[in-house]
């Protein structure tokens, strides 16, 4: 006689006339698959999630030696003939009038205002760049730099809702009280990387800036003075394993059986027990 592999079976069904259904036994089972739901929608919420975590550590993120930056300013008192955008850095560059990837477009009454906006590379080392007259071939009478700041951004545009400084500068507004005015920021700024759990990298670079005014013998313009950290921060999304949700689903399902088979096991016993006292039969 061969040997029968049923006997390995440790999940022995019993015939459906040997089991008694009773009404606690249906309600435990249905407040067991509620709960059994309701803790699986909750698992998956959990493993659906993402985190952002990070990191700090000394690098030059990126294999190019430069950053892009993109800037859009509101000047409601400068006419747009007269703005332009001047760059300078520690390495001797020194551009007066930059011009490619600038767009100059005239609001307010008669034009008397301009949204001036620019993308270009800056060097990573210490350096400024500044929106002033110096490129115009005519200079306007005093110069009014009042301004709104709409953005100052550095490296790759990261739409996640990722911690940290990217833009502090957007919607800063100041006006001009003095007369001919400068206005100067000092930014310090630090190179970002975020990895997304997919794995795709992005580099940006997050800054904190400092404000001052000043009257100086030269024209006025809007100053934006850099240095770069030697620090880079890194955030990366952070998700639960797949291994790991399989193993909470299996702790869930069984646990809620579990723990439902006890508990009717125990009202079970406890309603026959009372049925055995009412009739005498207990001892």
């Amino acid at each position: 006689m061969g040997f029968d592999v049923r006997r390995l079976d440790i999940y022995r069904k019993v015939p459906k006339d040997l089991t008694q259904p009773t009404l606690t036994g249906a309600v435990i089972s249905v407040l067991c698959c509620s709960a059994i739901t309701i803790l699986l929608v909750s698992e998956l919420n959990r493993f659906l999630r993402t985190e952002i975590v990070s990191d700090v550590y000394v690098d030059n993120p990126g294999s190019d030696e430069r950053v892009p930056v993109s800037v859009t300013v509101e000047l409601p008192k400068l006419k747009c003939e007269y703005v332009g955008i001047d760059i300078q850095d520690d390495l001797g560059r020194h551009e007066v009038g930059f011009v490619d990837n600038t767009e100059k477009t005239p609001i307010g009454n008669n034009q008397e205002g301009c949204i001036f906006h620019s993308t270009f590379f800056i060097n990573k080392v210490p350096g400024n760049f500044h929106i002033s007259t110096h490129s115009s071939h005519k200079q306007p009478e005093d110069p009014d730099f009042s301004h709104v700041i709409r953005e100052i951004r550095l490296g790759d545009k990261i739409l996640t809702n990722v911690p940290g400084s990217f833009n502090p500068l957007a919607g800063v507004t100041k006006n001009t009280e003095l007369g001919i005015e400068s206005h100067d920021y000092i930014m310090k700024i630090v190179p970002t990387i975020f990895e997304s759990y997919s794995g795709k990298t992005q580099i940006s670079y997050q800054y904190t800036y400092a404000y001052r005014s000043f009257v100086g013998r030269a024209s006025p313009a809007l100053w934006f003075r850099y240095d770069l950290s030697p620090l880079t921060v890194k955030y990366r999304e952070h998700g639960e394993p797949f291994f790991s949700f399989l193993t909470a689903i299996c702790a869930v399902v069984g646990g809620v059986f579990t723990v439902a088979n006890m508990i009717d096991g125990l009202i079970f016993s406890a309603t026959e027990l009372y049925k055995k006292f009412e009739i005498g039969k207990l001892s």
